[in-house]
């Protein structure tokens, strides 16, 4: 039962619904259409596939986040599939010291008003999926966007070569956005990325491949998020699905002439995996060696430059397409689910689309690429190889001030957390 307080009251909309165009049926897309319809307005979703299917792996889910799921009435479903992480354990990679622990839940729900837990990325795109179903809100599968209008009016054409108008188009259309190429395209800006040097692991572990090893067996059932760091590369692990899969993601160095296609589908090689991870510690060699073949997705992970505009006329964009988050700072979905929490509010409470997209802008677009930013410095701490500089980063860890890792220091769990969006 959700018995956080919060005393925000949903806005309605001030004059005539608005017809809104929501390219992409993820995370971002999904959040943006309750949010938009719950105000009163009409939403039209365009999504690229046929059949929309549960893909990826663990997520964190915020309390900046969680909030918003709160608002729009799905947190006790959510919650259900999710598991709220009790402890972050930080530790080292070679003998798995302990450097320091964060109690998180329940002291965070209390602090923030709302949990930090983990769950499946499907398990949550499908509770939002169902939620816009029971709304009626009808979603256009097979409906590849293509582009906006070339005076970005509220008109987009798919790859059938219909047109479809509305009033507002938002492209939440993902990390590889044609609505965000054409707006760079527009303003003269190309839509380049930069290779950060780093590829991450994926892989989930089913309960039934643990049950010889007490040790993993333990960290399955208890809701503690283990972050180990090592030279060029950290790995951050916890239980999800109730402690029925170990979910681990292991970022390690980008292999040369490797696949740069971002993607959450591309398989990795386990040898190739548990070679990288030799020297770690026995724990960890021992959890690589439960993964079932076949079983690693890898994921490039490069950096993209920040659009000048999220807006042009009546497109504006949200997620992936606008501020694709690197995984240091796990900031990725709540940062999508923020975005729809604001576009909700300002376009319920003027019916001037042009101030309500201005307005949206300057709340999102500060906030959002000061955290993209932050995973670069958070990457670097994580990251170093043994020697002076990383006994620094120890010894800072284990003090009371600042943490060299951004997502466990408390003044910048303030600023990720603790941000009040209004909705």
């Amino acid at each position: 039962m959700n018995t956080y307080k919060d005393t925000f009251h949903l806005p309605h909309i001030k004059g005539q619904p608005l017809h809104v165009l929501i390219v992409g049926a993820g995370i971002a897309g999904l959040s943006a259409a309750l949010a938009i319809h719950k105000t009163g307005h009409k939403v039209t979703i365009l999504e690229r596939v046929r059949e929309i299917a549960e893909v990826g792996a663990g997520i964190q889910m915020a309390p900046n986040a969680a909030r918003i799921l709160g608002r729009l009435g799905l947190l006790e479903k959510v919650m259900e599939k999710a598991n709220a992480l009790e402890m972050n354990s930080l530790r080292r990679y070679k003998n798995d010291e302990e450097l320091g622990k964060a109690e998180l839940m329940p002291s965070v729900g209390e602090k923030y008003h709302a949990p930090l837990a983990v769950i499946h990325r499907g398990d949550l795109q499908s509770i939002l999926l169902e939620a816009v179903r029971s709304e009626n809100i009808p979603i256009r599968t097979d409906s590849r966007v293509v582009c906006a209008a070339p005076d970005f009016s509220a008109r987009v054409q798919l790859h059938t070569g219909e047109w479809v108008s509305g009033d507002v188009v938002i492209g939440a259309d993902g990390i590889k956005s044609d609505l965000r190429h054409q707006m760079a395209a527009h303003h003269g800006v190309k839509d380049i990325c930069q290779p950060t040097g780093d590829a991450a692991y994926r892989i989930q572990i089913p309960e039934d491949k643990m049950k010889g090893d007490p040790r993993a067996r333990e960290l399955l059932k208890k809701n503690v998020g283990m972050r180990w760091m090592g030279p060029e590369g950290h790995i951050m692990a916890y239980p999800m699905k109730n402690n029925t899969v170990y979910n681990m993601v292991l970022l390690h160095p980008q292999k040369e002439g490797a696949e740069t296609e971002e993607s959450w589908t591309n398989k990795g090689d386990k040898r190739e995996m548990e070679e990288f991870y030799s020297d770690w510690n026995g724990l960890v060699r021992d959890l690589l060696s439960y993964v079932p073949d076949g079983e690693v997705m890898e994921w490039t992970l490069n950096s993209h430059f920040p659009l000048p505009t999220w807006i042009e006329n009546r497109v504006v964009l949200m997620g992936d397409a606008c501020h694709p988050m690197l995984p240091y700072v796990a900031q990725g979905a709540a940062q999508a689910i923020e975005d729809a929490g604001v576009l909700g509010c300002v376009l319920a409470l003027t019916d001037d689309i042009d101030s309500a997209l201005a307005v949206y802008e300057r709340v999102r677009k500060e906030r959002a690429e000061r955290i993209q930013k932050s995973a670069a410095v958070t990457r670097k701490a994580l990251h170093l190889p043994d020697g002076e500089e990383q006994r620094k980063r120890d010894e800072a860890i284990r003090g009371p001030g600042k943490n060299p890792d951004l997502w466990a220091d408390k003044s910048w769990q303030d600023f990720m957390w603790g941000e009040f969006v209004p909705f």
